[in-house]
């Protein structure tokens, strides 16, 4: 059985002091200095992060045998309780769920009150329709208090195809009568300069999160390198086993950290061989499509406005919202 590292914590409500117990990876049976070197350079750094990690992942990234990553693995799951739970906890759970507004109520609404932490949301169009702008508008809000639809938090941005403009986030901050040094200084940017690049980045990234109260991920976008590197049908399978690794990195990021929302963009082509409708489908197929929590479908309305729908989500029915990009961010 792990050893146990006592916190005493002041219980903010009644002044009375508890006491909680925190386990680190060191508290393990069998994991030593060495063990936990290799966990933490493959960027497990909390037992719960240890907890959901696949055997074989595991035994790959940190180069630990079979035996020990199943003993190890198991060890996390009992610490973290990991077995069944009676759905009204979890309902109860959901309740007190704050949620990221986006600054426009009508696409509020239709995402229930805001970007959901916890799960991995969707933004796709075609260009100019308000993917990035909805991306920076989200990393200054993201540091807003919880009464103004805020997580009080940080934000990761991973820019695929240099779209990241600290100008921007200066307008959208100052249109809120925020400090921008500050808002700017809370934002981490990685570039990712290729796919493998950009796998690399969202598996490291648990150690930026766990340093920097982050509580926002973004990756814009999440396709690109992807479609310029893997040309043509013989390598489609390899994409596709890639981009699935990709983003269950990303479901993994949800899993191990309470409260952080993570968000994507993805880009559009068009389907030839669609007559009637619409003809314009996100890329990155069923891997992306299955991937995503929420999916939310961007395309242009008249002058600034842009209309979003919601286009799959395991709780929201389909709905439209109209919203507008000014100089000083997303409104109504």
């Amino acid at each position: 059985m792990a050893k146990k590292n006592a916190e005493s914590k002041e219980d903010e409500q009644n002044g009375t002091i508890k006491t909680e117990v925190v386990y680190n990876l060191k508290d393990l049976p069998g994991v030593g200095d060495t063990t936990v070197k290799k966990l933490q350079d493959s960027g497990i750094v909390s037992i719960r992060t240890l907890a959901i990690y696949p055997i074989t992942k595991l035994m790959e990234d940190a180069g630990i045998g079979e035996k020990t990553a199943q003993k190890i693995i198991k060890a996390a799951q009992d610490i973290e309780n990991m077995g069944f739970k009676s759905a009204d906890i979890i309902w109860e759970k959901r309740k007190q769920m704050n949620r990221l507004t986006t600054s426009s109520s009508t696409l509020d609404e239709i995402l229930a009150g805001g970007v959901e932490p916890g799960s991995v949301t969707e933004f796709y169009g075609e260009y100019r329709t308000g993917k990035t702008q909805i991306a920076h508008q989200l990393c200054v809000n993201v540091q807003l208090p919880y009464d103004e639809g805020g997580l009080e938090g940080n934000a990761l941005y991973i820019d695929t195809e240099a779209t990241f403009r600290p100008e921007r986030i200066i307008q959208m901050a100052e249109a809120k009568d925020l400090d921008y040094h500050k808002i700017l200084q809370n934002i981490t940017v990685g570039r990712a300069y290729n796919s493998d690049h950009q796998v690399l980045l969202i598996q490291e990234a648990a150690k930026i999160v766990k340093e920097k109260n982050i509580k926002l991920v973004v990756v814009d976008s999440i396709i690109g390198h992807f479609r310029s590197e893997y040309v043509g049908r013989g390598t489609l399978a390899n994409r596709q086993q890639t981009l699935n690794v990709h983003i269950h990195d990303l479901l993994r990021l949800t899993e191990i950290f309470d409260e952080l929302a993570v968000i994507f963009t993805n880009q559009v082509s068009s389907k030839p061989d669609v007559f009637y409708g619409n003809p314009t489908v996100a890329t990155g197929g069923n891997i992306l499509a299955h991937g995503a929590t929420v999916r939310i479908y961007l395309r242009k309305g008249k002058g600034e406005q842009r209309v979003a729908k919601m286009i799959d989500a395991p709780h929201l029915p389909e709905a439209e919202a109209v919203f507008s990009i000014t100089d000083g961010g997303i409104k109504d």
